[in-house]
């Protein structure tokens, strides 16, 4: 028998509401998971892409990562992997530096046998590109094989790459499917193979209700799928149906029958009542002991209310929807992320661009057409939202899926890319100080 941590979409180094102790969570909670694994002694540990949750990691980020791997290593558990889109580069990846350190193994066509299963790597690939791929997959002698691959994949909702396709044309035949890419975990039967997701490992969006964890996959002569959970910081969900004379003190009192020490606090608001300014809801919980505070009105508020739904405490939401209305195509979602996240310095902003969209033309001319006739409009200081999509046209879909013209997580920004100091500029890693590629 080979029983696997199937895990992925760990997006080491996501900075999320700006938080830097959400930066440290996410690492966390990978270096969980492989210490469950040596807990477990596993015959390896399989992720499905998407690593770290940008191309350009910080090096704390990368050196957070080694030193999990580093555990893993020790205990003589191999790391199987494949690149995601959050991370992909256009030459060598964050993946081949661990691999050339041998704490990695960056699976591809050829198997990497692991006990009496084969282990085989498809990385993530741009839907433009997906008509010209060829299946061919090199031949094993042993029990078991599984494909490791990232993307929205069909039987699965919201998919855009039928995983039946790949099943008919591979040379080689799969017990399993194994997906990184949609953060809800899920599992389905394509005849006599399982496709399943394994989720992410902690939440990359309010969306992400249900907890987190990874899949325990086993193969010995039948394969068997089982999920265990992650700890992960709590967020607190605090749903508000609001009566016609009520407002803001409702508002606080709900988010108060809760404990919200040192968590992430989402407030949604529905119903009637009045107007309520999100940020003194906020401030409340932030007084609370809350790590971070969100508030959502879903109201359909009159237009001389509408201001005040404007959260203060966090206008990135106001400004991400303006961007969604624009229209504009996943290639220009993507320049628009470039310019204004925070962690490009001010002075790479311009030849980051430039080297952008050089590789979306390549991938494809047309990627930067507008979605609509909105996206003719300019944006003036529209920035990504923490749950926004990192490439989906119309911005909306699940933020718990995400993939290259998906319905990506999204990457956190601000409203101003915030002032950087030399150190903070030196931090920002290129795979040429490790490999000599050229990104």
């Amino acid at each position: 028998m080979t029983r696997v941590i199937h895990t992925g979409d760990t997006h080491v180094g996501y900075q999320q509401y700006h938080v830097p102790e959400r930066r440290q969570d996410f690492l966390d909670a990978f270096r969980r998971v492989v210490r469950d694994a040596i807990e477990g002694d596993v015959a390896a540990v399989v992720h499905a892409g998407d690593l770290f949750h940008d191309r350009r990691p910080t090096l704390s980020d990368i050196m957070g990562t080694l030193s999990v791997l580093e555990e893993l290593a020790e205990a003589d558990i191999p790391f199987l992997a494949v690149v995601g889109n959050h991370e992909a580069k256009r030459d060598a990846q964050w993946l081949d530096l661990y691999e050339s350190l041998g704490l990695a193994t960056r699976l591809d066509a050829e198997p990497t046998v692991v006990g009496n299963t084969a282990f085989y790597g498809l990385d993530f690939v741009p839907r433009s590109q997906r008509e010209d791929l060829e299946y061919d997959f090199a031949a094993h002698d042993v029990d078991h094989a599984a494909l490791v691959t990232h993307g929205l994949f069909q039987p699965f909702d919201y998919g855009d790459w039928d995983a039946g396709e790949i099943l008919d044309q591979s040379s080689v035949a799969f017990d399993a499917l194994l997906l990184g890419d949609n953060h809800d975990p899920g599992k389905q039967r394509i005849d006599e193979t399982w496709v399943t997701y394994c989720g992410s490992t902690e939440r990359a969006s309010a969306s992400e209700r249900e907890d987190r964890g990874y899949n325990i996959v086993a193969f010995d002569g039948e394969t068997r799928i089982t999920r265990r959970g992650v700890d992960t910081r709590e967020f607190v969900f605090v749903d508000v149906e609001l009566g016609p004379e009520e407002g803001v003190e409702r508002v606080r009192s709900r988010v108060g029958e809760h404990d919200v020490e040192d968590a992430v606090v989402i407030v949604g608001i529905d119903g009637d009542g009045d107007p309520i300014a999100p940020a003194s809801v906020e401030e409340y919980a932030l007084d609370a002991g809350a790590l971070v505070a969100r508030v959502t009105d879903h109201r359909e508020l009159a237009a001389d209310e509408r201001e005040t739904s404007v959260s203060f405490a966090d206008p990135d939401d106001a400004v991400a929807e303006r961007v969604r209305e624009l229209g504009l195509s996943g290639a220009a979602q993507d320049i628009d992320e470039t310019v204004r996240a925070s962690k490009v310095a001010d002075a790479n902003v311009a030849d980051t661009v430039e080297q952008r969209v050089q590789e979306l033309v390549e991938e494809d001319p047309d990627s930067l057409t507008a979605a609509d006739s909105a996206g003719d409009e300019s944006v003036d200081g529209g920035l990504r939202d923490d749950e926004a999509s990192d490439s989906d046209p119309s911005g909306g879909g699940p933020t718990a899926a995400e993939a290259d013209g998906g319905q990506p997580t999204g990457t956190t920004g601000s409203d101003e890319r915030p002032e950087q100091s030399a150190d903070e500029g030196e931090d920002q890693s290129s795979m040429d100080q490790f490999l000599g590629g050229d990104d």
